[in-house]
């Protein structure tokens, strides 16, 4: 049994007002709370998002979060994107009131199994993959957190015998207190979000908090091949490991061109490699990863291979926009770390035009030195971090381009001009994207429109030079 929550009568505030914090607002008001919401924003900011508060009864101070508001309420529930530890948190955690993410409230609304995923990358591919594998093996599967639709939106529809398949951040899992995943994938560990978290051992902390409440009937699905993850092994879960590299005792892993799972010394084929869709040796460890936690979570292996087999690519993640002229070109703008970005380029041999920065996490661009000596021809720099990333390659200004190009517009064209048949323009930016764009979603799709206008351009000038001249005479 969950521990349950009587939002009736009880003061809520709901600190950050993006997706999570409006559905937390709404969702508890629903539920018969006094809810107070606070952002940093103005109401005319806010716009439609404060009329809908408003007329679900919901108080707003805007402008700032207030301590002694903060102080009076009976819950706090407080959005990814604000700090965990700012002093009014802090003042409350001091006074005993609870802050917790918005997963934290919906697991305790939501009905049936959930699957919960995180790691540094490949979070939202596997957390999608899984789902539509449940699908694909008739479980009715929700699939929502830190993907984009908040875990509450699924509290009605949920029953028993369904399963919810959650991506989750570090930031949703600094908050949480009792959230318990039936199934707990954590795919890899490298440094991300060091500009919040201070240290990578504070970072890793905050990720491995998604075991700290299962019990010895939960599992634990691990990265067999990534040190970082073996070396913190959480103590109660069963444990189940993937592996591209070696046969595990209990999980998945690769054998030839099959992708296996072992229990109990007996192995069923669940997969075919070569039927996998998806570019990289990376997006080989995310299958690994959905297979073992949809078949623990009751997928058959006939449903598996099938859900494998159907899979398409998740949008901003390797995804092919348009071929230009022998040119293609490729959003993986969801790449917002060093190694999101390092695992895009390795999924390519070689002709490569990367377009990198945006806003700065904190880590060294320098690891991505050798594989863009490797397989790049021009690097293109956009956004706040461009001088920082300029210094971190300066060592590759001798073998290829390093363009200071400021805008995603500038850079794309400037690839193009530079670009022959058979090369490929990646966007891949080791970054966030804060300084420019609302979002990673919203920087890929001003690239995809950047990619189809020049498309558009390119076939209008074929067709223009292709088309018969008048006679001269």
């Amino acid at each position: 049994m969950r521990p349950g929550f009587d939002l009736e009568g009880k003061r809520v505030m709901v600190v950050g007002l993006a997706r999570t914090g409006l559905a937390s607002a709404l969702f508890s008001a629903a539920y018969g709370a006094h809810v107070t919401a606070t952002d940093d924003r103005t109401e005319a900011e806010l716009s439609e998002s404060a009329m809908r508060l408003r007329d679900a009864g919901v108080a707003l101070e805007l402008g700032g979060i207030r301590e002694a508001s903060v102080l009076a309420q009976d819950l706090i529930v407080v959005s990814p994107g604000v700090p965990a530890n700012i002093p009014a948190l802090a003042a409350a955690r001091k006074k005993e009131i609870p802050v917790w993410s918005e997963i934290e409230l919906a697991w305790r609304y939501l009905r049936g199994k959930l699957v919960a995923i995180t790691g540094s990358n490949g979070k939202t591919t596997t957390t999608s993959l899984v789902a539509h594998i449940l699908r694909t093996s008739t479980i009715p599967a929700h699939v929502g957190g830190n993907i984009g639709t908040p875990l509450l939106s699924f509290v009605e529809r949920s029953s028993d015998t369904d399963v919810t398949v959650a991506e989750v951040s570090s930031f949703q899992l600094e908050t949480i207190d009792a959230f318990r995943p039936e199934i707990g994938v954590l795919l890899n560990l490298t440094p991300d979000h060091l500009d919040r978290h201070t240290t990578f051992e504070e970072y890793a902390a905050a990720k491995m908090r998604m075991f700290a409440n299962q019990l010895e009937r939960d599992w634990a699905v691990l990265n067999a091949d990534d040190p970082e993850v073996t070396k913190r092994t959480p103590a109660k879960s069963k444990l189940c490991w993937f592996s591209r590299q070696k046969r595990v005792a209990v999980g998945a892993f690769l054998l030839n061109d099959s992708i296996m799972f072992r229990n109990e010394g007996f192995e069923v084929e669940l997969a075919k490699r070569s039927q996998i869709p998806l570019r990289g040796e990376h997006n080989l460890e995310n299958v690994l990863a959905a297979c073992a936690a949809s078949y623990l979570a009751g997928a058959t292996p006939a449903a598996i291979a099938e859900g494998v087999k159907t899979f398409q690519a998740v949008e901003h993640r390797l995804e092919f926009v348009a071929e230009i002229a022998g040119v293609e070109f490729f959003n993986d703008s969801k790449a917002t770390n060093v190694d999101a970005a390092a695992k895009a380029i390795e999924a390519f041999p070689s002709g490569l035009r990367v377009i990198l920065g945006g806003k700065d996490k904190g880590a060294p661009y320098t690891p991505l030195v050798p594989l863009l000596k490797e397989r790049a021809r021009q690097i293109l720099l956009i956004g706040a971090a461009a001088p920082k990333i300029a210094d971190d390659l300066a060592e590759l200004g001798m073998a290829m381009p390093i363009e200071r190009a400021d805008t995603l517009e500038r850079a794309i064209h400037l690839a193009y001009r530079s670009a022959e048949a058979g090369d490929t323009v990646l966007l891949a930016p080791a970054c966030s994207s804060f300084d420019q764009f609302e979002n990673y979603e919203h920087r890929g799709q001003t690239f995809k429109q950047i990619v189809q206008h020049l498309a558009e351009e390119s076939q209008a000038g074929a067709t223009a030079s292709a088309a018969p001249q008048p006679e001269k005479g």
